[in-house]
């Protein structure tokens, strides 16, 4: 079974390679969606997947890339997307 999350990671996740680390993960996952930095710093990403796999993803996004020091990680049940190929970064 499937399911789509938002998710609006705060901290210092600009500049520290999250972005491409979270594309990164996602594919090893299957997770389908886009990750993109905001005006506020924060990092939002909309992601599409399996139950399981989506709660793995989540406990990676608490975590980050290495440089990350992510201080909280908001993340919101939403409709299926279906409408993504892979996992994208937007700018």
């Amino acid at each position: 079974m499937g399911g789509a999350i938002t998710a609006t990671v705060i901290g210092r996740v600009q500049g520290v390679y999250f972005r491409a680390a979270t594309q990164i993960e996602a594919n090893k996952l299957g997770i389908t969606g886009w990750v993109k930095n905001t005006a506020e710093g924060d990092v939002y990403v909309e992601a599409e997947g399996n139950e399981e796999n989506l709660e793995q993803f989540i406990l990676w996004l608490n975590k980050g890339s290495k440089l990350a020091k992510v201080a909280q990680v908001i993340v919101e049940s939403s409709d299926a997307f279906d409408s993504f190929q892979g996992f994208d970064i937007r700018s």
